[in-house]
């Protein structure tokens, strides 16, 4: 496969804005779906990789740290991420697109294989004319977050209502999205919610910022819990999303595979909710979680060069917060190679409720809502706190990063 290069200024003309010369938002949902399919082993010819994969290496063996190859190695981590553990999240024409906002209730109505499904969410302006950046919230209007975060320096806030593409605990066939996509059943949840918020985001751009009254260069997700899983699987997989937030995500979203199998009562491949994968990931249980080609850090790389932040919360042992930190840490060297560190953080800590944001985090939260969204440059937004995973190893989980540190 040959590498595709493009020019600073080519990459400018495919993204909306950027900061320090890299985009912050793209007008497509997925840049790198015109690259062909990567050949993949059978299980049992799968190699043992006892530490996290690097990123920077293609399924070739070659590797590169050009930031204009990074739209290949996205291509390649999401086919593995869609044929390893969830099913691929399907694409849809933006002709069977049907898009309607009235008494401000957005309505999309997606057409396929003789079936309709249709989207409703309501959107929550703040005061004044617009255009308004905005957050989808999974479930509610800003997700777990206080809600004053967003609306009261002008963000705007919409639901997702995920049930009505897929319940919480999928029956295979019988769920909404089902209809449209017979002969994709086998989906697990965290293809299917994903594609659902980009139902939402394709009625936006359909009807246009004058009408949405929102600027559609700036789109947030965020959500907690499965829910925060679910806003880091559509910020990786949407390059319309500028930020993405994701609150106390735990095992099956931030969290390593293989760091969490060295841990306790956490989360694991062979204990999560198969509703929400492939059936077939059970095959990388125990022992055979080093023959996964993939893990986490490379999920949370999908959303380079755009801003993540991740929240943990280390009241909650099932949370797994020490795997979240070793591929927090491994997938800000993917950032920090290209110069922008910055857009990726973590912020740890315990002695609140799980998904009840305390107000010593409002800080960090409010510092990526305002420089993503409001454009605030002058905001610093270095954010890794975790100071009880200080003396953890990570290094050791990720030996390729102190090769690219030496450069």
């Amino acid at each position: 496969m040959k590498t595709r290069t493009l020019s600073a200024l080519a990459w400018l003309a495919i993204s909306f804005r950027a900061i320090a010369g890299l985009p912050t938002a793209f007008d497509r949902e997925n840049t790198a779906e015109t690259y062909p399919a990567i050949t993949f082993s059978d299980f049992g010819q799968l190699p043992e990789i006892p530490y996290l994969p690097d990123p920077f290496v293609f399924t070739d063996g070659t590797k590169s740290t050009d930031y204009p190859d990074w739209e290949r190695h996205r291509s390649e981590i999401l086919q593995q991420l869609w044929h390893y553990e969830l099913g691929e999240k399907p694409r849809v024409n933006p002709d069977s697109i049907d898009a309607s906002l009235a008494g401000d209730t957005l309505t999309v109505t997606i057409h396929e294989a003789g079936h309709s499904l249709t989207l409703q969410s309501h959107i929550i302006y703040p005061e004044g004319d617009g255009p308004f950046p905005v957050v989808i919230g999974v479930g509610f209007p800003t997700g777990s977050l206080p809600k004053e975060l967003f609306l009261d320096i002008g963000v705007a806030a919409m639901p997702f209502d995920f049930v009505k593409v897929m319940s919480h605990t999928q029956k295979r066939g019988e769920e909404p999205i089902n209809a449209l996509y017979p002969d994709n059943i086998e989906m697990g949840a965290y293809s299917a919610w994903p594609w659902g918020i980009s139902r939402l985001i394709d009625g936006l751009f359909k009807l246009g910022e004058e009408k949405t009254r929102l600027n559609l260069e700036r789109i947030a997700v965020t959500g907690c819990s499965f829910a925060g899983k679910m806003a880091l699987y559509a910020g990786a997989m949407d390059e319309r999303i500028t930020l993405t937030i994701a609150q106390e995500p735990g095992g099956g979203g931030i969290n390593a595979w293989r760091v969490s199998e060295t841990l306790g009562n956490v989360e694991r491949v062979g204990n999560t909710n198969y509703a929400w994968f492939l059936e077939s990931m059970r095959r990388f249980s125990d022992s055979n979680v080093s023959r996964l080609p993939i893990d986490h850090h490379q999920l949370a790389a999908l959303v380079a060069p755009r801003a993540l932040l991740i929240l943990g919360n280390t009241d909650y042992e099932w949370l797994a917060d020490e795997s979240g930190y070793v591929s927090s840490r491994a997938a800000r060297e993917v950032w920090r190679q290209f110069g922008i560190a910055d857009r990726m953080g973590y912020s740890i800590e315990g002695g609140h409720p799980h998904c009840q944001l305390p107000l010593s985090q409002y800080p960090e939260v409010t510092a990526f809502i305002r420089r993503f969204l409001l454009d605030d440059n002058s905001i610093d937004t270095n954010v890794t706190r975790a100071s009880m995973f200080e003396q953890v190893d990570w290094i050791k989980w990720a030996p390729w990063a102190s090769e690219y540190n030496k450069n």
